[in-house]
């Protein structure tokens, strides 16, 4: 009896422990209004004929939720809980011009006149930028290159 008992309470455990983490569990969409308005704005100005393919809700512990993006045509973004873009990778296609800060564009086709910038993350203290030959670079959030890195 005694045993059953504790089996009993701990199964009772297990399931009050798992209620609580369900709410952490990501949910998946293809709606563009499960994003904030933020986001939405976002898409509809920067990739407007895009169609979206997935949105991610990535529910986190201590924070609040973030969202994944996936465009039909390849394109990956990540928004904050409040919206705002962190991440733009476009695959093989070049990033919006508009969300790159001019002086870092100014740098890259001075430096890399042949090459498009198809990825850019959007840090709390810098950019990285990431070209289609390989190479990344990173700025600080005023647009001043900091360095360099190769796939070598």
């Amino acid at each position: 009896m005694k045993y059953f008992k504790i089996m009993i309470l701990a199964f009772a455990a297990i399931v009050l422990c798992s209620l609580p983490a369900q709410a952490f569990i990501d949910k998946y969409s293809v709606n563009r209004s499960d994003l904030p308005e933020k986001a939405q704005t976002f898409l509809n100005e920067h990739f407007p004929k895009a169609k979206v393919s997935m949105v991610k809700t990535d529910r986190h512990l201590l924070k609040k939720a973030d969202y994944d993006v996936k465009l039909t045509n390849g394109t990956k973004i990540e928004f904050s809980s409040k919206g705002d873009w962190t991440s733009v990778d476009c695959n093989k296609r070049e990033v919006p011009s508009a969300l790159i800060l001019k002086k870092i564009r100014t740098y890259v086709k001075k430096n890399f006149p042949d090459a498009i910038v198809v990825k850019v993350d959007k840090k709390s203290l810098n950019f990285e930028i990431e070209l289609n030959n390989g190479v990344e670079l990173k700025f600080d959030r005023l647009g001043t290159f900091k360095s360099m890195k190769t796939d070598d």
